[in-house]
């Protein structure tokens, strides 16, 4: 066997975390190429994997340039110091946005023009009949929006904002003048991008782009010249958020202050039209002071999410898949309310194959019921309109005690959570920031009920967020319990959490950043050593990302002593699964399907005693040792059983899995002589079949069992 030491320490023996993701960006991009999907799930995709990208230079670009400009050479576990990675990078990307425009112009354009949705790339090529609504259209609705800003000596070049869409244009002054000059206009976000023509039944959707409608009128916005040439651009800039917590008076305060910085970091990439005239890019890359690795020649129209809103055009739902109702869950089924049926035994939720709606539910009857006397709940990422808040602030005007943690570093949803923290203090919730220099990523609700036996107190833990939106695309377990120790330990994460109280043991939870890297550790390893001493040895662990060196070498090990490690891994993987020697009993999958793949699940063998935890942490630095996380067992053995099933189904799936080879690359498996199998599709399937028999049994007499179905949803 390989010595430990020399496999923890050998970098070819990882792969580059950033790199990964860039694998991870292609599996997406697999499914807008994937001609047996509906057409318009395929540009949803396509949109998916433009947003993804966004978010990944905004971050972890951003970090890397961070670290150049410090003179930070410390290589990463691959041994690629930041600016090797950022070359990688920038070459990887300029591939990927080259493959995304290729799928966009040869694939799904004449497919969507063949399915009576013609997107009119260039104003030069509307018709009169069109031209005229375009400009009616400028004249009536855009023009008053628009703000045109020249460059001269006296007005400096404009700040442009992040992720803003922009068009920059030479202009010559009509009196003859040679000289040519510098303007620009933003196209505003504020009105819709996709512009309908207006059509007749039965004639296909003509559409068009803000930007084209605004070129095609650049003359009108600069009256006294004549425009030379035009052309969109976008700038992405550094987003990634830089707080001295320590230092920070107000911790509310300094991140409102640091998300108006976000607008204006360090321009990190620049997508330019591909004809654009070279001396207009020239002054755009001097300005913004932009490496040519950084540029990005389109060919095609920048900023490719338009494509989730020309997906949600009506009148074409043919072209969509049918929506999945969630169902309810079966255990709930009954008059009985929820305490009560929690009572009964744990529950556990699956979404979004079955409903969120219980977890609401239950924050929604803690806040009414009078027995009910404290709610503390942690919130990390809450939809726009968010039930739960409401509820809580509901409890808060009945005189409960309400506590709630809102991470206020929740990335991308600073200003939500800032919004939401100042609605629940307002209705006399006690709010918590979280603890210094640690995100609280953890998701759990506890609920402290006086009953005839005493004081009772009902927990809810997850492995996603508690937003009732994402809970309809995300797939994530929850547990509903009233175990003592459960509840026990859920009152010493709060107290934790609020105060300066850590429990000398805990009877149940695990919880990061101190005690969950050892437990995972202790746990592998254990593996390990049954494995050497011939004992049933096998791991099952599903979650979105795996990069943790520490956890890799362990994994290294138990392979290397002959252990089954099956693992599900969404997104970035810095393993090396298959390799001689060092990873040969180890599979890595990653499901890229319908819904996206959130639920982190963790199985050992444990020599015919398994045990089987769920939780809120990935196997990632960031989750073990910076950031609030809990993991907990799920100990009721029918509970265990159906998870198990669960994963196994998973690793059955050979239409939407994608396997990691030992280079890095993933391919899909093959299917000659097998049965398909979609694993969502079967979760979506077995919810509908367990609802039915449900019912079957609350009504034998029934001879016909509804079902709601997508139609009546």
């Amino acid at each position: 066997m390989a010595d430990i030491n020399e496999i923890f320490n050998n970098p070819d023996n990882y792969v580059n975390r950033e790199l990964s993701w860039i694998e991870f960006n292609y599996r997406v991009l697999g499914e807008a190429r994937d001609k047996s999907l509906p057409l318009l799930e395929r540009v949803k995709f396509l949109g998916i994997t433009a947003s993804n990208l966004d978010e990944f230079y905004m971050v972890r670009v951003a970090s890397l340039k961070d670290m150049v400009h410090a003179k930070y050479t410390k290589p990463d576990i691959s041994g690629l110091k930041p600016g090797e990675q950022l070359e990688k990078i920038s070459e990887k990307t300029h591939e990927l946005v080259a493959l995304q425009y290729s799928t966009y112009n040869r694939s799904l354009l004449p497919a969507l023009k063949q399915h009576g949705i013609h997107v009119i790339l260039n104003h030069e090529d509307l018709n009169e009949e069109e031209g005229n609504f375009a400009d009616n259209y400028f004249e009536r609705d855009v023009y008053p929006v628009l703000t045109p800003m020249a460059v001269d000596s006296s007005r400096p070049f404009p700040l442009i904002r992040n992720k803003s869409l922009n068009i920059a244009a030479l202009l010559k002054k009509k009196s003859g003048e040679e000289e040519l000059e510098f303007a620009m206009v933003q196209v505003p976000s504020v009105l819709p991008r996709i512009v309908k023509f207006p059509k007749k039944e039965g004639e296909e959707q003509k559409v068009i782009l803000l930007e084209q409608i605004i070129e095609r009128n650049m003359g009108s916005l600069f009256l006294n010249y004549n425009v030379v040439t035009a052309s969109p651009f976008r700038v992405m800039r550094n987003a990634d958020l830089s707080i001295d917590e320590e230092e920070a008076v107000d911790l509310l305060e300094e991140i409102q202050k640091q998300l108006k910085k976000r607008q204006w970091g360090e321009a990190i990439r620049l997508e330019v039209e591909e004809k654009i005239d070279k001396g207009l890019l020239k002054i755009l890359k001097r300005e913004l002071n932009i490496s040519s690795s950084d540029i990005f020649l389109i060919s095609g129209p920048l900023d490719l999410t338009f494509l989730m809103k020309l997906y949600g055009v009506k009148g074409f739902e043919h072209l969509k898949a049918v929506p999945y109702v969630p169902q309810q869950v079966p255990e709930l089924m009954n008059e009985d309310d929820i305490f009560t049926n929690i009572r009964k035994g744990d529950i556990l939720l699956h979404h979004p194959y079955e409903t969120f709606d219980p977890v609401v539910n239950f924050v929604k009857a803690a806040a009414k019921d009078p027995e009910v006397l404290a709610i503390k709940q942690t919130l990390y990422r809450v939809s726009g309109n968010s039930p739960i808040v409401a509820a809580l602030e509901e409890a808060a005007d009945n005189r409960k005690q309400v506590s709630v943690l809102v991470e206020l570093k929740a990335r991308f949803d600073e200003e939500n959570n800032i919004n939401w923290a100042k609605k629940l203090e307002k209705a006399g919730c006690h709010v918590i920031y979280g603890l210094v220099g640690l995100k609280t990523h953890s998701k759990i609700t506890l609920v402290v009920r006086r009953e005839e036996d005493g004081i009772r107190r009902y927990v809810h833990l997850g492995t996603g967020n508690y937003n009732d939106s994402t809970a309809k695309l995300y797939t994530d377990f929850g547990l509903m319990t009233c175990n003592p120790q459960i509840g026990e330990d859920a009152t010493a994460v709060f107290n934790m959490l609020s105060g300066y109280s850590e429990p000398l043991q805990w009877n149940k939870l695990v919880v990061a950043p101190i005690w969950l890297r050892a437990r995972f550790l202790k746990m592998i390893r254990r593996e390990t050593k049954n494995a050497k001493t011939g004992k049933q040895a096998h791991i099952i662990a599903k979650m979105n990302s795996l990069c943790d060196k520490d956890i890799i070498a362990a994994l290294y090990e138990a392979s290397c002593a002959g252990v089954k490690v099956q693992l599900i891994v969404r997104g970035i993987c810095s393993l090396r699964a298959g390799v001689p020697g060092l990873s040969e009993s180890i599979t890595v999958r990653s499901i890229i399907g319908n819904f996206l793949e959130h639920t982190r699940v963790f199985y050992f063998e444990n020599d015919g005693s398994p045990e089987l935890y769920l939780g809120s942490a990935d196997w990632m630095p960031r989750n073990l040792d910076k950031r609030v996380e809990i993991m907990f067992p799920v100990e009721d053995e029918d509970l265990k059983e159906r998870i198990i099933k669960i994963l196994l189904i998973q690793l059955e799936d050979n239409v939407k899995s994608h396997i990691l080879l030992p280079d890095g690359t993933y391919e899909k498996p093959d299917r000659r002589g097998r049965v398909q199998r979609n694993s969502q599709e079967d979760f979506c399937e077995e919810a509908k079949l367990a609802v039915k028999e449900e019912l079957k049994k609350l009504n034998p007499q029934a001879s016909r069992v509804f079902i709601p179905n997508e139609s009546q949803s």
